[in-house]
């Protein structure tokens, strides 16, 4: 680093609170501490296979589905679902495998696809 970076990293540390300067001092060191660094990107937004949000997911399947109306509890279902499968939680996957094999029993038993 070259002596004017110095400087101004040295200006930047006496400018800061003196929490701030001693847990970069003591927890990072002043060597390494880069206050010039890129600021990290947001959150990564989390996307499915199909490289869908669960929001996107969410809109898709009402829209698709064209459920007029639908309670509360409805919808908190979809979502729960659409979040719990991009996170890969067992609790979802296992209801959407529980659904699918259930489905497939109607559709083998001769039952329509009933609600």
């Amino acid at each position: 680093m070259d002596p004017e970076s110095i400087e101004k990293k040295r200006a930047i540390l006496d400018s800061m609170s003196p929490r701030r300067k001693k847990f970069i001092l003591e927890k990072i060191g002043f060597e390494k501490w880069d206050p010039f660094e890129e600021p990290k990107d947001p959150i990564d937004i989390r996307r499915d296979k199909t490289k869908r949000t669960s929001k996107s997911l969410f809109q898709k399947f009402m829209h698709e589905t064209a459920v007029e109306s639908y309670s509360n509890s409805y919808g908190q279902g979809v979502l729960e679902m659409c979040l719990g499968l991009i996170n890969d939680d067992d609790k979802v996957r296992g209801m959407y495998e529980f659904s699918i094999w259930y489905n497939r029993l109607l559709q083998k038993e001769g039952f329509e696809d009933e609600k």
